[in-house]
This record gives structure tokens, sequence and C-alpha cells, in this order.
């Protein structure tokens, strides 16, 4: 089975899925995570290093420039691409990532919803965030409870879906809401508590700050890299407010932490649902520590720890 490692962003999926693939040599690791894609965006979106990796390939890591956009049809591609091409080589497949629309698509696929509409789009990308929030609330209550309120790409979806077919996204959406069958991947849910989250939240965007992560943002700001979808990306929005006189330095960093707690809540609706399905590994990390989680995997995939 193809181990599939969630849980709530800062949470150490990253750490777990480098030990474990080290663990099942040979192994790689595919990235479940919509901000890893980008080349340059590495402080912000805590892009594992070289040392950080630790010797294990990782794929759909700095395979696209910020200037572009990436839906979660072409990671599917890709991601389907990159676990043909590891079982191929004779190594084994880890995937890790925080971004769980990725994750259930591998899971469960994608449905079947009707192409873009530019003028429909046109039209609801001119209205603000608030009116966007108001309009799909009234149209698809929950999706709404489903997607973060400043996430225009997938409210536009939402609300561009309802007026294509008159039904809500989420009603069509609701296959991934029935028994999973039988499948080749291994879900593992890295759960923590509210607070402790939170805290480990609060100091990582701390570090990010220390490393440099303004700067890095700036740059890339400068250089008018951030195309519509990276720009969305927590830590790089608030400080392109910054960049643009919208608010002060330390406003922006303490929105950072706002909006990456308001985050790990949305991924924590989704880890429900995710982790809903009969064969899910739970672990309780603030019960087992790291090395131990490892074990936990090994031993669900039926491997000698």
């Amino acid at each position: 089975m193809i181990p599939i490692i969630a849980g709530p962003t800062a949470g150490g999926k990253t750490a777990l899925a480098v030990e474990v693939a080290q663990r099942l040599a040979p192994a790689q690791v595919v990235s479940a995570d919509s901000m890893l894609l980008y080349r340059g965006m590495d402080i912000g979106t805590a892009k594992p290093t070289e040392a950080e990796r630790g010797g294990v390939p990782h794929h759909l890591v700095d395979i696209c420039d910020p200037a572009d956009s990436f839906t979660v049809h072409d990671w599917l591609r890709a991601a389907t691409d990159a676990i043909g091409s590891i079982r191929s080589s004779g190594a084994r497949t880890v995937v890790a990532g925080g971004t769980h629309l990725y994750i259930k698509a591998l899971l469960d696929g994608l449905f079947d919803g009707p192409g873009a509409n530019d003028s429909i789009r046109a039209e609801l990308d001119a209205l603000d965030n608030d009116a966007l929030r108001a309009a799909l609330l009234a149209a698809d209550p929950a999706a709404a409870s489903r997607l973060h309120p400043n996430d225009r790409r997938r409210t536009i979806r939402a609300l561009e879906v309802f007026r294509l077919t008159g039904t809500p996204i989420s009603a069509l959406q609701k296959q991934w809401d029935t028994d999973r069958p039988e499948s080749p991947y291994l879900l593992v849910v890295l759960a923590w508590s509210t607070d402790l989250i939170n805290r480990r939240i609060n100091d990582r965007v701390r570090q990010m700050v220390a490393q440099g992560l303004v700067e890095e943002a700036r740059g890339l700001w400068e250089a008018r890299r951030l195309g519509p979808q990276a720009r969305e990306a927590l830590g790089y929005k608030q400080l392109v407010a910054h960049f643009e006189g919208r608010c002060s330095l330390d406003d922006a960093i303490e929105q950072i932490k706002i909006e990456t707690r308001r985050f790990a809540k949305n991924q924590r609706t989704w880890l429900r649902r995710l982790g809903a399905a009969p064969g899910c590994v739970r672990i309780d990390c603030e019960a087992v520590p790291p090395h131990g989680r490892a074990d936990l995997v090994l031993s669900a995939l039926g491997v000698s720890a």
C-alpha cells in the first residue's frame, strides 16, 4: 500500500514522510501541497531543504513558476504519473501534504463538473470577498462551511458550478462522502489539539520571518512573479498587502499567524471527512513521539519496524 500522510499545517507531515520513506527504502515522496509546486517560494511554504529531505527524492516540488496556475486536475495527473514512475523504478511511494483537496482527489477521483465559463467567472471576479461569501452562503452553505472566506478561487468555482447546473457543488461532490472502495492507499492523519497546533503555527511564522520571509516575498513581488494563485498563499498575501501600503509590517505578520490558524481549522474539517472512512490510521501527535509515529505507519503497512 501507499501511505498518504495528511495533517494540519506545521503538524510534522514532511518529517514523518521522510522518516517513513527512509525506513521503506528505496522509497520516494510525492508532495500533495499546492504551494510547494512553485519555484522561489521556499521560506513561506516551509519547503523542505535538501538536508530535511534526508536524501529522499521528492516529486511535485519546484515544478512551475509562481506566475503560473496549477489546478487540482493538473496535480492529480502529475501525481499519478509520478507514482507510476516510482513504481516502475522498483521503489515505494509516500504521499504527504496539507492540500487535502489533492489528497481527496487521489483517494476518490474528481467529480464530473461543468467546464469553465469565462463570462460568469469575470462577473464573479468583479465582486469583493464579502459579496462572494454572502453569495456562497446563500447558494451552498455546505461548501461555504468548508471554504476559507478568503479562498476566492474555490468560492468562484463553487458559484460558477451552481449557476451553470442549478445544483450546489457540495451536492455534486457527495460521492466523496460514500464508503471508499478498496484502495491502494493507506491514509494516515496526524491529529493535534487546537491549542498546541496554534502554538506551533505561531512559532513557525516567527521562524519564517527570522529566516527571511519578508525579503523572499518582496523579491517575488517586485519582480512581478506572483500570479493570481501564488499571491493568495499564506504569508505572501499578507506581506503583499504591506508592500502595497495597506498595512504595517507588524500587522501583516500578525495576520499571517491569524490566517494560518484559520487555515488549520479548515484543514481539520477536511481531516474529519477524510478520516471517516474505514482503514484510516489516526495518530495522536501529543501522545505519540515523532519516532513512534513512523513505527505506527510501518506497522499499518505490515512492515516490521
